[in-house]
């Protein structure tokens, strides 16, 4: 999610009426017994919306695990995205301000910056890397996005790094480099950690630029143009490899169908879409909180169902990266409201 669609999503809320804002005002949330029947739906609404971005975006790096099993994995990404993004398009774009917010040349032309940098370059640089990286590594790597995103946004000028947050960025750097070449690894493991890594700073670049982008300010409409931008830039980086002539439809495995099938739907769709409700609902802070729960999610679900080792390197290494996300973060909000926190590490 791009700074100015959640800008857009936030303005409009503030011009609503609360529902009940008795309990926001005094900071804490009133006892289960004090809550009226409105409140109560709305408060169990939030927490179902965040438990499935806490499941299902921390799911999605093993569902790519499992795509890619028998699918090339730039096929398989641009398929994703094509399907996800020409449905959330059509649904979108004939709702909300359709006069005003017309999507022309310079909103098309925006959406394929940020689609290309965001889905083809980060989600895509991730499936490509969990062909030698597992997925639990591949999600703690993701988790250092917030890290490039300061680093970038301190040099293009739209904030500058304090001594606080040049202290997050430094520790994690160090998480990251526990995690890019773990003893007795080989080259493939070095080779799809860097490529992942990329994939995190390719994607914090995006979601600088989209900063400042004029994209539409329509969330789900300007997010179905990036998936159909960054699913053509994917086919055109997999015909480019060579993807198409080593699939063989015969050899597919419904697992990976399945699997593709769930990353459309479920991490595509259904998520992001609870991520656009939270951001209408609740605040900025709370939605985001995926990004801290995404790799323990990952990481659990990689060893459960992928026979995925955690190591004790993998445990310090990506909890230093959490840490300093959380660094990061605090130190932000302790300057102004927080607005940036990405989508994705979805993204996936």
């Amino acid at each position: 999610m791009s700074h100015q669609r959640q800008r857009d999503i936030e303005q409009a809320v503030a011009r609503r009426p609360p529902i009940d804002s008795s309990a926001a005002a005094q900071g804490s949330l009133p006892s289960q017994a004090g809550l009226s029947t409105p409140v109560r739906t709305r408060l169990l609404s939030i927490l179902v919306a965040l438990g499935t971005l806490y499941i299902v975006w921390g799911s999605t790096y093993l569902g790519i695990r499992i795509a890619i099993h028998t699918i090339p994995p730039l096929l398989m990404a641009s398929t994703r995205f094509a399907i996800a993004g020409v449905l959330l398009y059509a649904w979108s774009v004939r709702r909300g301000d359709t006069a005003g917010d017309r999507p022309g040349r310079s909103q098309w032309a925006a959406t394929a910056i940020v689609g290309v940098l965001l889905l083809a370059g980060g989600n895509g640089g991730i499936s490509w890397g969990e062909q030698f990286v597992p997925s639990g590594v591949a999600a703690l790597l993701v988790a250092s996005v917030p890290i490039w995103m300061v680093v970038f946004a301190h040099f293009s000028g739209d904030d500058r790094i304090s001594w606080p947050v040049a202290g997050g960025v430094v520790i994690g750097i160090a998480g990251v480099a526990l995690l890019v070449q773990p003893s007795g690894a080989g080259t493939n493991h070095l080779l799809g950690s860097l490529v992942i890594l990329g994939a995190a700073l390719l994607w914090a670049a995006g979601s600088v630029y989209a900063r400042r982008a004029p994209l539409p300010r329509r969330p789900l409409v300007s997010t179905g143009m990036e998936m159909i931008a960054g699913s053509v830039a994917l086919l055109i980086l997999a015909v480019i490899t060579g993807e198409p002539g080593k699939i063989h439809l015969e050899q597919v495995s419904w697992q990976s169908v399945a699997a593709l099938g769930y990353l459309v739907v479920f991490g595509s769709l259904l998520a992001f879409s609870a991520y656009v409700w939270l951001l209408r609902h609740t605040r900025t802070a709370v939605a985001g909180t995926y990004a801290f729960v995404n790799p323990a999610v990952a990481v659990l679900l990689g060893s459960a169902f992928a026979g995925e080792v955690i190591t004790p390197r993998v445990v310090v290494g990506g909890s230093v990266i959490i840490l300093a996300v959380v660094l990061l973060v605090s130190a932000s909000a302790l300057r102004r409201p927080m607005r940036w926190l990405p989508l994705a590490s979805r993204r996936r």
